[in-house]
């Protein structure tokens, strides 16, 4: 599956099942452009287990208020619906694998 782009209409669906580690991020934010490559390889390489999903904070205020999203890029992890796992800032491929996996 590919990244998919999320707003606030439908991020409750497309976190509802499974595993999915959605992304708050904006078109300003440095860290979140370096970010960006790195879940496009998770995604590559572990689509089976995990749904990736952007969501961009300043067109989608309502969700990332819900979540009490402060700093940017902020990786949350649902596991059908509910939040299981966070991390802000950049992290490196590695610790996020590792994320993935400790919820799969």
């Amino acid at each position: 599956m590919a990244i998919v782009n999320v707003s606030d209409q439908n991020f409750a669906q497309e976190t509802a099942k499974g595993l999915v580690l959605a992304d708050f991020w904006a078109t300003w934010c440095g860290p979140c452009k370096m970010i960006a490559p790195v879940l496009e390889e998770i995604d590559g390489e572990m689509e089976e287990k995990v749904q990736i999903v952007k969501l961009d904070v300043d067109e989608n205020q309502e969700t990332a208020g819900k979540y009490g999203v402060m700093s940017i890029p902020t990786l949350l992890l649902f596991k059908d619906g509910e939040v299981v796992d966070q991390v802000v800032g950049f992290q490196p491929k590695e610790a996020l694998v590792e994320l993935i996996n400790k919820h799969a």
